[in-house]
């Protein structure tokens, strides 16, 4: 799976998509520290070990380099970012019940807004999957030779 490149300063404006899922009850924000088990638990359960990894490094950064779609006490996504490697955004999910509402698209936008008000100018998308998705959001565009890149000789083990 190839990488993806971005330009931070060319981002859509998705607050109104943000408005519209705050009003349907869905709320995208970083969690607390005492809200980790909670998120990685669910990370576990619908996507990954290696995700959890990369999530549970979000939560040493100040602040947390996550962000979540949380509907009451249910947990529908979330978007990491300086996990994996510095300007790596990633890993992503959102819940296969929650899929088509424009939460991956909310997240993807605060975790790259983040980005930018860090201060860089274009981010990496690492290891992408749905590689249009990226491309139709925020104009991302694949890094030639990028695969595997980074994930060479990653050791999967469970």
């Amino acid at each position: 799976m190839q990488d993806m490149l971005v330009k931070l300063y060319e981002l859509p404006d998705y607050s109104q998509e943000e408005r519209y899922l705050s009003e349907q009850g869905i709320i995208i924000r970083r969690p607390l520290a005492p809200e980790k088990h909670v998120l990685t638990s669910w990370i576990v359960e619908h996507f990954s070990l290696l995700w959890k990894d990369e999530c549970e490094l979000a939560f040493s950064h100040m602040p947390v380099s996550v962000f979540w779609a949380i509907r009451e006490q249910e947990v529908l996504g979330f978007a990491c970012y300086d996990t994996t490697a510095r300007n790596f955004f990633g890993p992503t999910g959102v819940s296969p019940s929650a899929r088509g509402k424009g939460i991956g698209k909310v997240l993807l936008w605060k975790a790259l807004k983040a980005m930018r008000d860090h201060g860089f100018a274009y981010a990496i998308i690492g290891g992408v999957g749905p590689a249009s998705f990226y491309e139709k959001q925020v104009g991302a565009t694949l890094i030639p030779g990028s695969d595997p890149g980074i994930y060479r000789g990653l050791v999967k083990k469970s």
